[in-house]
């Protein structure tokens, strides 16, 4: 078996597996739960004031059969004091001393404020904090959550003022309501910030009632933006964790979350770069002992690929991650069709011809059979066809070769900009 422990940022864990805050880590009551469980960690939900929620909160996408595709809440932080939360963190970590607890903490932008509510949950014995510069919605029109987070300057003070009094780990968790979520991981950076932690909920309406006109949740008849998270978001966050993972400014370990639902997902945030992998909607739909069937997955990964520590993948991905501008233009795929697997729904030949490259033929051979032909010259290798196509193994992509060198745009920009003929180069 591999050694699944972690250590971010010096904050230990037996596996990589964190609740992230949210309704899971509500009381200590769900998290101890979840500890026996198996799940390595818990961000406790984010602790400050006020203390006050509505009714209803939640709503959920769903699409084609399957549930909870994508998951909008308008809930707030806890709605319950800080000195039951306090009292119940203590009680917590002093039973499981080797699981990681954070402590979600939001407050105004103000240097004492800061002080004052570290001060208070030093002595609880966390392992460390995360400032919660995400929430996108009810605190931030207070002027905290996303509204701090999306101001750099904000986001590097107030990260200083909590590494002014704090003696554990300090984790900055972000906002992916922004154009460049690396310019706040840098203001964090800047702050001292010993982690950061991305992504928070995306700005959302979850939906409309078309019988009623009321907005998905609603409250009293009347409805306002939310988070939104869930297995939906996941291409979102592993975008931002992966820019800030190979920016040499954000030099600070990455704490992944985003539509984690199972180990491949965990597996595929890691190698983007994530030391931990924070889980949340899964959590809600499925039950806290969903954790089993990640770490029994991810300890199988870890023993198939003779790899002895999980802490050995993080980051592997990251030098594969690159601009636009950096991608060979001569490399090329084309589309195959295994007849001999096709069944001839021709869903792949509807997409070519109606949005795509026309390169699919519609053709019978000698017994009157029907099937399908990639034209090669004319496929461009955008892979829709093998998208859409229900069958597996019916079309693979393939390399083809090329009779052009490997060359970039910027590669090609900069020749023209020396003046070079493409043709003596090769294009």
């Amino acid at each position: 078996m591999a050694d699944l422990s972690i250590d971010i940022a010096g904050i230990q864990s037996p596996n990589p597996f964190w609740l992230a805050s949210g309704p899971p880590t509500n009381s200590g009551y769900q998290v101890q739960r979840a500890f026996e469980a198996g799940w390595g960690g818990a961000v406790w939900k984010t602790l400050g004031e006020p203390v006050l929620n509505v009714s209803s909160r939640f709503a959920a996408l769903h699409y084609n059969n399957q549930r909870v595709v994508g998951f909008n809440n308008i809930e707030l932080i806890t709605d319950r004091s800080l000195e039951e939360n306090l009292q119940e963190i203590y009680e917590t970590k002093k039973k499981y001393p080797n699981h990681a607890i954070i402590a979600s903490l939001m407050v105004e932008p103000e240097r004492e404020k800061w002080h004052e509510i570290i001060k208070r949950v030093e002595d609880t014995g966390v392992d460390g904090y995360e400032l919660n510069f995400g929430c996108p919605h009810g605190m931030a029109e207070r002027g905290m959550g996303s509204a701090s987070g999306q101001v750099p300057e904000l986001v590097e003070k107030q990260t200083y003022w909590t590494k002014e009094v704090a003696s554990k780990p300090v984790i900055v968790k972000l906002t992916p309501n922004i154009t460049d979520i690396t310019f706040t991981a840098k203001a964090a950076v800047k702050g001292g910030a010993d982690s950061i932690s991305m992504i928070n909920t995306i700005n959302s309406l979850a939906g409309v009632d078309i019988d009623t006109w009321d907005t998905i949740p609603h409250v009293g008849h009347k409805g306002a933006h939310g988070g939104y998270c869930g297995p939906a978001v996941k291409p979102i966050a592993l975008h931002m964790v992966g820019d800030c993972a190979r920016n040499p400014a954000i030099d600070i370990p990455i704490s992944g979350i985003g539509g984690v639902s199972n180990w491949k997902d965990a597996v595929e945030f890691m190698l983007m770069g994530s030391t931990s992998v924070q889980v949340c909607t899964a959590g809600m739909h499925h039950g806290f002992r969903i954790v089993e069937d990640m770490i029994e997955g991810l300890d199988n990964y870890l023993d198939a690929k003779g790899i002895d520590s999980v802490m050995d993948i993080v980051g592997k991905t990251v030098p594969k991650y690159a601009d636009w501008g950096d991608l060979d233009l001569n490399y090329k795929v084309v589309a195959k069709i295994n007849n001999d697997v096709c069944i001839n729904c021709n869903k792949c030949h509807i997409a070519c011809e109606d949005t795509s490259h026309q390169c699919i033929d519609m053709l019978k051979n000698d017994q009157g059979i029907p099937y399908l032909e990639v034209r090669e010259e004319d496929c461009v290798g955008c892979n829709l066809c093998s998208i859409v196509c229900p069958v597996d193994g019916a079309i693979d992509m393939v390399e083809v070769g090329s009779e052009f060198s490997a060359m970039t745009w910027n590669q090609r920009q900069a020749i023209t900009g020396m003046g070079n003929r493409l043709a003596d180069v090769g294009k």
